[in-house]
Formats: C-alpha cells, structure tokens, sequence
C-alpha cells in the first residue's frame, strides 16, 4: 500500500500539473516564443497602429482623395517635371486660344503657352508663399500668446489689446495694406498676410498657456522650486503647443486663397511668373472664347484649398476620436 502512494506521488509530480517548477518553466518558454501578430509582442502596437490608419483611411474616401490631391500638389512644387517638359514661359504663337485636349490638357493661352505647365510651376511660388506666412503667423503669433499667458500682469493686457485691433480689422485689408507698404513680390505678400494672421494664433496660444499654467503639474513643479525657464520649457509649451500646430493645419488653406487673392490683384511676383492667382488674373479678359485661362487654374486653387481643409478637419477631431 505504501509503494503504490509512492508511486502515485512520483507520477503526480512528474508530470501533474501542480509542479510549480515544471508550471513556471513552461510560462518561460511560451513567453519567449514568437508572437504571430495579435499577441503584445514589440511589433504588435506597431502593427495595430497601421491596422487603424488603414482603417480610418478606407472608411474615408474623401480623406483619401484629398491626401493624394496633396501629394500631387506638393510633388508638383518640388519636381514639376515629373507632370511636364514643357517651357511654362516660352509659347507657340500659332498655337494660341487652343482648348484642352491630349496635348494641351489645360489649353494654351494667348501666347500660346501650355497652361498645365503653367499650373504645375505656379504650385511652387504659391506655395512657397503659403509656407512663409503659415510660418511667419505660427512663430510671431504663438510667441506673443505665450509670452501674454505666461507673464500675465500689464503685459497681458497691452499685449492682448495690441491683438484685439489687429482682430477689428478684415484679414485681406490688413494685407493690402501692409504689402502696399513693404512693396511687391511673392515674399512680401507671404509676410504680409502671415502678419495679418498673427492675432488668431496668439489668442489660440494665450489660452493653451493659462489653461496649462493653472494645472496641478506646473504647480507642483514650481513648488520644487523649478526655475520659470524649466517649467515653460519642459511643462507648457509641450502641452500647450497641441491646438497651436492644429491651427495652422487650418489656416494652411485660408493663407492659399490669401496669397492667390494678393497675386489676382498685381501684389506678386511679376509676370511672366506663373502664379495661381496671377493666371486667373491674366485670363479673366478671354473669358467669353478662352473659358480655360481661369477656370481650370480656379479649379486647381479650390481643389487644394479643400483638400487642405478635409486633411485639417480629420486631425483636428476625427483622428483622435479614432483612437
């Protein structure tokens, strides 16, 4: 009788499944296995990342179009001979008032210039412009925000009253009025309506700031005895740098209209520079037998403005409602 209870307790511990040695080897081993993709592994966040991108994206067909609209519209400021080789300055005057068709896509105007060619580097002006003034808004606005929200006292208050007279003027008469005074060219209508966008950023900025200074964080900090410098570098503007960046998304379109507009009005660079608002302006008097010289040019401008505006919408809320 006792050999066999022997006997059953080597088996039991042999190969039962209450040896917590032979239980915890084995947790080791499963552990070190390679994960197949739906486990917690290294690559498995990456991995459901993607999945969800790809998700929001084929659940978004507009989102889709507007971001291959962007691709092209950039690629096309950067390497426009990948959409053409034909001399955007340089016209066959026998060739003059042609429709669109396979060789001309956007027609030719009335020098007999391709205007696709003309669209295409146009891109690279116009949005060289676009990135000066989102860029011109974004530092001089968020600097004044932060500098309001952060120091508070009497220089909030000249500060912000500096913002509220920019805000009482119209956006487009401030720039009309400040590339008058700087003069004409495509950087100076890039600064000019940056500056015109400034107040908007600072606000936006002004807020984040007091809204993150008041948290329990940047009080803490201070109450280690933190220096001002470390806690607006460390702990406000990182968290409060958020809807700043989201603003300019947004603002990206409205400055491409800005910019097109300034050109339309003779405020850009010289002809014969291939602007999009300068093509608009140059075909506006062959409207009744040359419909193309701004219809297609004004399509190209909506088209961007839109797509920009549908990439900026689903960073600002829908993105992070996916997640």
């Amino acid at each position: 009788m006792s050999q066999s209870l022997v006997d059953v307790d080597a088996e039991g511990g042999n190969g039962g499944a209450g040896d917590p040695a032979e239980a915890a080897a084995k947790a080791a081993g499963d552990a070190t296995r390679p994960t197949d993709g739906t486990g917690t592994g290294p690559g498995a966040g990456r991995r459901a990342n993607v999945r969800r991108l790809l998700r929001f994206l084929l659940r978004r067909p507009g989102l889709l179009l507007s971001v291959a609209v962007l691709v092209l519209v950039v690629l096309a400021s950067f390497r426009p001979g990948l959409f053409t080789s034909q001399d955007p300055l340089q016209g066959v005057p026998t060739e003059n008032f042609r429709g669109p068709s396979g060789a001309h896509w956007f027609g030719t105007d009335e020098l007999g210039r391709d205007v696709f060619s003309r669209v295409v580097h146009g891109a690279q002006l116009s949005l060289k412009a676009t990135l000066i003034a989102v860029a011109v808004a974004f530092v001089v606005g968020g600097l004044l925000g932060v500098v309001a929200g952060f120091v508070g006292r009497w220089v909030d208050d000249v500060l912000m009253r500096c913002v509220d007279v920019l805000l009482s003027i119209p956006a487009l008469f401030l720039s009309l009025a400040l590339v008058t005074a700087l003069g004409y060219g495509t950087v100076k209508v890039a600064v000019a309506v940056g500056i015109a966008s400034v107040a908007s950023f600072a606000r936006v900025a002004r807020a984040e700031v007091l809204r993150v200074r008041q948290a329990l964080f940047v009080e803490a900090s201070r109450s280690c005895g933190a220096r001002w410098y470390s806690v607006l570098g460390r702990h406000v503007l990182p968290n409060a740098a958020g809807p700043v960046v989201v603003l300019a998304t947004l603002d990206f379109g409205a400055a491409i209209l800005a910019v097109s507009a300034l050109s339309f009005l003779g405020y850009g660079a010289p002809p014969p520079a291939p602007e999009w608002g300068t093509l608009i302006s140059d075909g506006r008097n062959y409207l009744a037998n040359a419909w193309w010289l701004t219809a297609l040019p004004g399509l190209a401008i909506a088209a961007t403005v839109l797509a920009t505006n549908r990439v900026a919408r689903a960073l600002d809320g829908e993105w992070s409602r996916q997640r």
